[in-house]
């Protein structure tokens, strides 16, 4: 799919298309790092668990289904329902060792980090300023990844911190799509709210687009998947190392991939997503909105 999508991309989400996620009330039951609170999402505690458990590395190296099934264990032993996945923009061989970073790129590492509580609204979340908070601390300790080449997208008071409104979310991953080049290595974390809307251009099987819910959605709407593949994934260039990590409700295939793997111990490897049609399949129809 290098035409389609010219960059090697990879994206861990917490649930099927068709699953909600979770705001863990107490991230201790996963033994996290816990820089501003208690409150965690299910999926970024438990791949945190999994790869930087007591703020240190595994002494062995993960594999990427090792990464998943342990996060599907850990769900499972807390009573949650949820099942992890892989999806990717290449078929891979989900044996190979678990990366962020491949040593063997030596450009420039970046990241867009979004946690969204929607402090005062409806629906008011506890756990994704501290997602976003210990993954930040993970990619600069692990990976070797520094602030300054961070976007960081919070709805908390902090000034530093850009308000994750659509705007500012697309704006910042046009940005980093745009100023990636071969050899650099991009991280995206989003914690907060996912939806479904109807299928806005008949590309989805199940008839619904997979949505992230910006803090100022009431206004001015949720971000399709859609407008995230013109916005985000398409744009990345060729040799760009991109991983993605969406903690949210119906986030499966939210960056529209044709590969995919889930960790409900029934597939044995990254399978072609039957739902994914190239945009040249694709019927042409409407705005996105």
């Amino acid at each position: 799919m290098k035409s389609d999508i010219p960059a090697e991309i990879r994206m861990f989400s917490g649930c099927e298309d068709n699953q909600t996620s979770a705001d863990v009330g107490n991230v201790g039951i996963f033994k996290l790092p816990d820089p501003a609170g208690r409150a965690g999402g299910a999926c970024t505690s438990a791949f945190l668990n999994v790869v930087y458990a007591d703020h240190q590395k595994p002494d062995e190296d993960l594999s990427f289904r090792d990464v998943l099934m342990k996060m599907r264990t850990l769900l499972a032993q807390r009573n949650f329902d949820q099942i992890p996945q892989l999806s990717s923009s290449r078929p891979m061989n989900i044996e190979q060792k678990f990366d962020l970073s491949p040593d063997n790129l030596t450009g420039v590492k970046r990241a867009v980090i979004i946690g969204i509580n929607y402090v005062g609204q409806n629906g008011e979340l506890r756990g994704c300023h501290n997602d976003a908070l210990n993954m930040i601390e993970y990619l600069k300790d692990a990976h070797g990844f520094e602030e300054k080449n961070m976007s960081i997208l919070l709805d908390d008071d902090d000034d530093q911190h850009i308000q994750p409104t659509k705007a500012h979310m697309l704006a910042a991953y046009k940005k980093i799509a745009n100023i990636s080049k071969k050899g650099d290595v991009a991280f995206l974390h989003y914690a907060g709210h996912g939806g479904k809307l109807r299928d806005s251009n008949g590309d989805e099987k199940d008839g619904y687009d997979e949505t992230l819910i910006p803090v100022d959605f009431a206004k001015n709407g949720q971000i399709r998947d859609d407008e995230l593949k013109e916005t985000l994934v398409k744009r990345f260039r060729s040799g760009v190392f991109v991983t993605s990590m969406m903690d949210s409700c119906h986030s499966g295939t939210v960056l529209d991939h044709p590969y995919n793997f889930k960790a409900d111990g029934n597939q044995n490897g990254m399978e072609p997503n039957d739902g994914y049609k190239p945009d040249d399949d694709k019927i042409s129809c409407c705005t996105i909105v």
